[in-house]
């Protein structure tokens, strides 16, 4: 599989759409700016939308599991 190489403008375009959302944290020192991922956001989502459907799997993976011991 080959990947295609993203140039530094199209990687900073991205970012700045991610940070506009909030879903990514920018710190700048200097030069140099790290990035982090806002996981309260993602937590929000998660809570809301994807729990409802993971809990079932999540408890049917846990009876697999006590059943196998």
């Amino acid at each position: 599989m080959r990947f295609k190489k993203l140039d530094r403008c199209t990687v900073m375009q991205h970012l700045g759409v991610l940070e506009a959302a909030d879903l990514v944290i920018a710190k700048r020192e200097g030069r140099v700016r790290w990035n982090y991922l806002n996981v309260v956001p993602v937590q929000e989502i998660y809570d809301r939308w994807i729990s409802q459907y993971a809990r079932p799997s999540v408890e049917l993976l846990a009876a697999l599991k006590h059943g196998l011991r």
